[in-house]
């Protein structure tokens, strides 16, 4: 008599794309996601409001106090985000990331790189 031995399945792990799908699209991501970028707060959205905020840093304090307090912004959002996970801290987070991006300048690389100022 011959006996057949099934093979055993592959062990089926989730791929890395196939787990950020699963961690960025859930209705606690979509509703921070609008809550950060529709303009509902005086007809701005929260990211313009940090984006301009961070920008006058820049323009009023400098370069490096501007950059400092994106940083620390965007610390403080990922760590209340990590230790709660809903979707007001969320809403935070993505706030922080995206307005931070007002600090920014075209020149900042081409001072970093050449160390030419304007």
């Amino acid at each position: 008599m011959l006996l057949v031995v099934p093979e055993p399945e592959p062990d089926r792990r989730p791929r890395l794309w196939e787990r950020l799908w699963d961690w960025l699209v859930t209705w606690r991501m979509i509703a921070a996601i609008l809550a950060a970028l529709v303009p509902w707060a005086g007809g701005r959205s929260p990211v313009g409001i940090w984006a301009h905020t961070v920008h006058q840093a820049r323009t009023e304090a400098g370069i490096l106090a501007a950059y400092v307090i994106a940083g620390v912004a965007i610390a403080a959002a990922w760590a209340l985000d990590r230790h709660t996970g809903r979707a007001v801290p969320r809403a935070l987070l993505l706030t922080a990331l995206l307005g931070s991006l007002g600090v920014l300048d075209w020149y900042d690389a081409l001072t970093l790189l050449t160390g030419v100022h304007r």
